[in-house]
């Protein structure tokens, strides 16, 4: 049986999300790899909102948002009120959450390592291969394409 384009996907994040997490597991046991974009922003901002989180690491503000729930729960950030703007909430990292940094950087060094490491057995880079992936897809959402298809094969909603 040929695997579809979304198992494929689902099956490489399962083999990368898997090492990167075993591989934190000597540094924290309640620290996950979908928690990264995060402490980046935040190693690198300091404090910031959910609003800046999203906008900064790329992801949805509803993704941050449940992210940083996991990580107060872990004592890795901690959230205030904004004094200015009661609707915006400050993320900044607890001391547990910078005693950890200097040691998740060195991770994050020796995953960029074996990155390149996988991407030298590869005829295309992959992140050349996602990074195309997503400017097409933000040509043309794949909602748009699935649409097409649809009415190329004469499928009715």
């Amino acid at each position: 049986m040929t695997r579809t384009l979304g198992t494929q996907l689902r099956h490489l994040i399962e083999l990368l999300d898997s090492a990167v997490e075993r591989s934190y597991e000597n540094l924290d046991p309640s620290y996950r790899p979908r928690y990264t974009p995060v402490m980046r922003v935040l190693m690198q901002d300091g404090v910031a909102t959910i609003s800046e989180i999203a906008q900064s690491a790329g992801i949805s503000q509803p993704a941050v948002t449940q992210t940083v729930a996991r990580m107060t729960e872990a004592d890795l950030v901690s959230v205030t009120p904004s004094e200015t703007d009661a609707r915006q909430r400050i993320v900044q990292l607890t001391k547990k959450g910078k005693r950890l940094a200097p040691r998740l950087t060195q991770c994050w060094e020796a995953t960029a390592l074996a990155a390149r490491s996988l991407e030298a057995d590869m005829q295309v880079p992959l992140g050349r291969v996602l990074e195309d992936a997503i400017q097409a897809l933000e040509k043309q959402s794949y909602d748009e394409r699935i649409a097409t298809a649809r009415k190329a094969l004469g499928i009715q909603k």
